[in-house]
């Protein structure tokens, strides 16, 4: 899960390798803090996408209700 704290980890892991380099451990955390990350935007892309629905008023679409009617939703 992406929170403020893990934000500002990383960020200030980033502002620390950019001023004079980290440790081999500061390392190992920024990869972890950074695969955390992405993770976590991945996560909120496939439930975005699994809570899409199309609309189109042109062609309908047989219903994901299990009706097996055609109709809108």
């Amino acid at each position: 899960m992406i929170t403020k704290e893990l934000i500002k980890q990383i960020n200030s892991l980033y502002h620390k390798s950019q001023d004079g380099g980290l440790t081999e451990q500061e390392k190992q955390l920024q990869a972890t803090l950074r695969q955390e990350y992405l993770k976590g935007i991945r996560a909120q892309m496939k439930n975005t996408l699994d809570n899409v629905t199309i609309v189109d008023d042109e062609h309908p679409v047989k219903g994901e209700c299990g009706c097996g009617k055609t109709h809108k939703h």
